[in-house]
């Protein structure tokens, strides 16, 4: 690599400072949010600056387009990214994922945010390799967007009503796409109710990811058996007497879903299959935390603790490139509930 050959910005380094020092950062360098690339923001996206979106936890304050096209200005989103930020604030604020929660918590938990429907293509979302990982503005900057408005609007500043214990590295950013073309089974937003041309985007609060690795298994019974397997984590044991909070996350690959498929596997039918499996013995866990949790258990006499209270509250997203390796994302293990809107672009 060579060094930058173009125009200097003589005021990066204070602008920088500034913004840092305002505590308005995630401690990575910003884009500054002029007012001219604020206001080109929002009038790309047709909207004013003090439309009101919704009321976002947990410092419960307005957020406004004008808020949010401050945070992705600074994010380094481009406009067309607007309609989906706007929606994905607006799913946060439903109470039932409960962001006062997962804004506040000792635990890592963060939301995430996985998009479907024809805006994927048009403002080139990655949901193929690396689809959790670097290389693609939108999915990073989207994320991150989202990181800053949590933090600048919501009010859920690291040390301050952010209180984790360690976070996780999904807190800077963590969008990405449905790899629906290359999925045999209907796409995540169609199986939660939207018409299939609908762009839609869903936020699920995760506790974290974990790496699941089968490329030995020929059969769909011994990848379902592999990833029930990878969920037994004895950590994420929840306030409900479940492994994580009840909403598994399963992101499985194209390789994976068409060897479900081969052998007559539906989406269901999958989830059924990794939910029967997922069963971890109540001795397994220490002592002390096994009393507790028998005691939250809906039914204190089980002698096995679940991923979910049913198969059909798995959530199955395909998404990646060639590979046989799929990701686990238990939900947090307090109360959460993972929450769809539709994205819908302003005519201007």
């Amino acid at each position: 690599m060579n060094p930058w050959e173009g125009s200097p910005d003589a005021d990066w380094e204070a602008t920088q400072n500034e913004l840092a020092a305002a505590y308005l950062t995630d401690g990575l360098p910003i884009v500054a949010p002029t007012a001219a690339r604020v206001n080109a923001m929002l009038a790309h996206n047709g909207y004013r600056a003090d439309h009101e979106i919704s009321m976002l936890p947990p410092g419960f304050e307005t957020a406004t387009a004008g808020d949010v096209a401050i945070c992705a200005v600074m994010a380094g989103c481009k406009p067309e990214y607007m309609p989906v930020l706007v929606a994905a604030v607006d799913a946060l604020s439903d109470m039932n994922f409960n962001l006062v929660g997962i804004g506040t918590t000792t635990g890592s938990a963060t939301p995430i945010y996985i998009v479907n429907g024809p805006i994927v293509e048009h403002i080139g979302l990655n949901g193929k390799n690396n689809a959790l990982g670097s290389g693609h503005r939108a999915n990073a900057t989207i994320g991150r967007a989202m990181a800053l408005i949590l933090q600048n609007i919501g009010n859920a500043k690291p040390g301050e009503v952010d209180m984790a214990t360690l976070g996780q590295p999904a807190k800077y950013t963590c969008c990405f796409a449905e790899n629906a073309g290359e999925s045999p089974w209907a796409p995540l937003h169609v199986e939660r109710g939207f018409a299939p041309d609908a762009s839609v985007v869903t936020v699920v609060g995760i506790g974290g990811t974990v790496e699941v690795v089968d490329s030995d298994s020929p059969d769909a019974a011994g990848l379902a058996q592999t990833f029930a397997q990878s969920m037994l984590i004895a950590g994420t044991s929840g306030g409900a007497g479940l492994l994580g909070g009840g909403e598994p996350l399963c992101i499985l690959p194209p390789e994976w879903a068409a060897l479900f498929d081969r052998d007559g596997f539906s989406k269901q039918k999958t989830k059924a299959a990794i939910w029967a499996q997922a069963t971890l013995p109540i001795e397994k866990l220490a002592p002390a935390v096994r009393a507790h949790r028998m005691a939250a258990a809906s039914d204190p006499n089980a002698n096995i603790i679940r991923v979910a209270e049913k198969a059909d509250d798995l959530m199955i997203v395909i998404a990646g490139g060639v590979g046989r390796k799929a990701a686990y994302a238990p939900t947090w293990g307090g109360t959460t509930k993972a929450i769809s809107r539709e994205i819908k672009v302003q005519k201007t």
